[in-house]
């Protein structure tokens, strides 16, 4: 399961969750923005790095999400981390470094050589174990926690995740949430395809509300676009280049033909399409609604 991915689009999506979990955040904790850095001439790279709003010169936190067991981690974040900070301390008044484990067990065994770091106040460790139940932590906390729950009960907790985001949250960050939930369901049940996926979630994406809220603000963008114009083409032109947007962002790039096809459709076609966009697991399915 690629878990440091999914950590870094939460990180992404909620800067601000890294620090709900530490004990000391700093005062401005909501204006940091999550970043992954180079250390040019090295090999090394940092993948996760918090960093303070250019105004302040404030803490830089560095952040490693650690699934497996390494036996030099702590050298190599150690020596990561400082050599950023020497490149950079004009940029920062100090720096922090926060590790994320799913139990302790996974951290390495010789401490010793860090014990200075370790037992101060610089570093923190947080065990995903530890930090407390899933349906009592923040939400973008909760993903976090998803990843490491018992197959058993991922699916349960999955669907009460889905059922806090939708009541507590805005349309953006609710579609936010039901794909990282979705992704990471789909790593931990990899023999399921997609339609069995939902199925173990009890949602329909083309039922969501986000889903509703994104088709009607296309099909507005291409009437808008063709009262500008005019016509009636322009709303059919809008209504296009909306359906294949969606759909580049379902599969990728679409090969000229399908984007050709698509252009050619009737307004109440598209309308039709854009319905339909979440429910094609392929190309081909797409292709075969796109024949009939």
């Amino acid at each position: 399961m690629r878990r440091d991915s999914i950590f870094y689009k939460i990180f992404q999506q909620s800067p601000a969750i890294l620090f709900s979990l530490i004990s000391d955040p700093p005062a401005n904790a909501d204006a940091y923005c999550f970043d992954s850095v180079s250390i040019k001439e090295t090999r090394f790279e940092i993948d996760g790095i918090f960093l303070p709003p250019d105004s302040t010169k404030g803490t830089v936190f560095f952040c490693e999400v650690q699934f497996q067991k390494d036996s030099k981690l702590y050298e190599r974040i150690f020596a990561e981390t400082s050599l950023y900070f020497y490149r950079n301390c004009e940029r920062f008044s100090d720096w922090q470094t926060v590790v994320i484990y799913p139990s302790r067990n996974i951290e390495q065994s010789n401490l010793h050589p860090h014990r200075s770091l370790l037992n101060g106040d610089q570093v923190e460790r947080i065990y995903l174990d530890e930090i407390g139940d899933i349906r009592q932590l923040p939400i973008w906390a909760g993903l976090m926690l998803l990843t490491t729950v018992k197959e058993s009960e991922a699916p349960d907790d999955a669907r009460y995740l889905l059922e806090r985001a939708t009541q507590e949250t805005t349309a953006p960050e609710n579609r936010a949430i039901i794909d990282m939930v979705f992704t990471i369901i789909s790593y931990r049940f990899d023999q399921l395809n997609s339609k069995e996926i939902k199925a173990m979630l009890n949602i329909t994406l083309e039922e969501t509300q986000v889903y509703k809220d994104i088709i009607q603000e296309g099909r507005q963008e291409g009437r808008q676009e063709g009262r500008q114009e005019g016509r009636q083409e322009g709303q059919q032109e809008g209504s296009a280049r909306f359906a294949i947007r969606l759909l580049k962002n379902r599969f990728g790039e679409l090969p000229e033909p399908i984007c050709l096809s698509i252009s050619q459709l009737s307004l109440s076609q598209l309308d039709e399409l854009n319905d339909e966009v979440l429910g094609f697991e392929s190309l081909r399915e797409l292709q075969t609604w796109l024949a009939q």
